[in-house]
């Protein structure tokens, strides 16, 4: 199999390169994300490998179908950038991870509660220019809140067994709950309403697109901890800027944005940032803002390496394929 690979960062072929070739693929890697413009660079080849912010949409997709493209490969586990419906009834199959470490991700969110309550980012600025009062750097202690996740998969049971380390309270909301799991599931409202700290660990879909909007932030007690590190698209970015000025939030940590396809991955030091809600949040000094960083430990890059090929090898001969992705 002849794999393109779109949206490369050297730290990409760390692990690709060897496995890939031991697994005997023939692979490039190319630094430009998958469009309609750029999917022709897949002439020749069998399969794409693409990552969360390409365009597999309807007519990449088409464009895809005519290079006889039969593969699509996500080296990631969100699948909202792919028309799975159009891959479909184009013959091409489409592929995923759907755990790689969801430990790198429930920790990372942690670690955005912890410093988004304590005001490490800010204490860390201060000191560098030896300024060391701590006035205004004051939090709260988590031992008793409440903590309210919204989505039960394997990153939001990691992210519930690291808030009861925290001896939280912990509530939570899935559509499809684990009877199982041993947390108390409440409605979004209920959550809303009830949590201290909430963190979001659900896909983007049509029905959390903008889960978190006016309404559901009027719901929410003043002085609420939000985080994000799944998708962009769950926040709708207006809404909690509008709710920021209003000094709704205590601290919002945010590893995605909804915007975030042109700018994140990618060095825009020196450029004139022209998206105005980008520049807007990091004008706020309770949000801490990275650029979606929360899955990228040693650990998970090789799972994810892994897991894709082992995807790629599954199709080439012709066995099982456990992580299709179907509409």
């Amino acid at each position: 199999m002849k794999i393109m690979f779109y949206d490369t960062k050297p730290y990409d072929k760390i692990w690709f390169q060897p496995m890939g070739q031991d697994m005997g693929f023939q692979m490039k890697f190319q630094e430009v994300k998958l469009n309609e413009d750029t999917a022709v660079l897949a002439k020749n080849y069998d399969a794409v490998c693409i990552f969360v912010n390409d365009d597999a949409g309807k007519n990449t997709i088409r464009i895809l179908k005519e290079l006889n493209i039969h593969t699509i490969l996500l080296r990631c586990a969100g699948f909202n950038n792919v028309d799975l419906k159009a891959a479909q009834e184009a013959g091409i199959q489409v592929l995923r991870v759907p755990s790689y470490s969801p430990e790198a991700v429930a920790e990372y969110a942690m670690g955005l509660i912890l410093a988004a309550n304590r005001k490490i980012h800010r204490a860390y600025v201060r000191t560098r220019d030896f300024n060391y009062n701590i006035n205004g750097l004051m939090g709260i202690d988590l031992v008793g809140k409440t903590a309210g996740v919204i989505g039960t998969g394997k990153i939001g049971q990691m992210m519930i067994d690291i808030l009861k380390g925290f001896k939280m309270k912990i509530l939570a909301y899935d559509p499809y709950p684990i009877e199982s799991l041993e947390v108390e599931y409440v409605d979004l409202d209920t959550l809303f309403e009830r949590a201290d700290v909430i963190s979001l660990h659900c896909p983007l879909t049509k029905d959390t697109r903008h889960i978190i909007n006016k309404r559901s932030i009027s719901k929410m007690k003043d002085g609420v901890i939000l985080v994000n590190t799944s998708r962009g698209a769950l926040i709708n970015t207006s809404d909690l800027i509008d709710a920021l000025i209003r000094q709704k939030f205590t601290g919002v940590g945010l590893d995605v944005y909804e915007e975030e396809d042109e700018y994140f991955f990618e060095d825009k030091s020196d450029d004139i940032i022209r998206d105005e809600d980008l520049v807007r949040l990091t004008s706020f000094r309770n949000v801490i803002l990275t650029s979606h960083q929360a899955f990228f430990t040693k650990d998970a890059m090789e799972a994810i390496a892994r897991v894709t090929l082992e995807n790629a090898k599954a199709v080439e001969e012709g066995r099982e394929l456990k992580n299709i992705v179907l509409p």
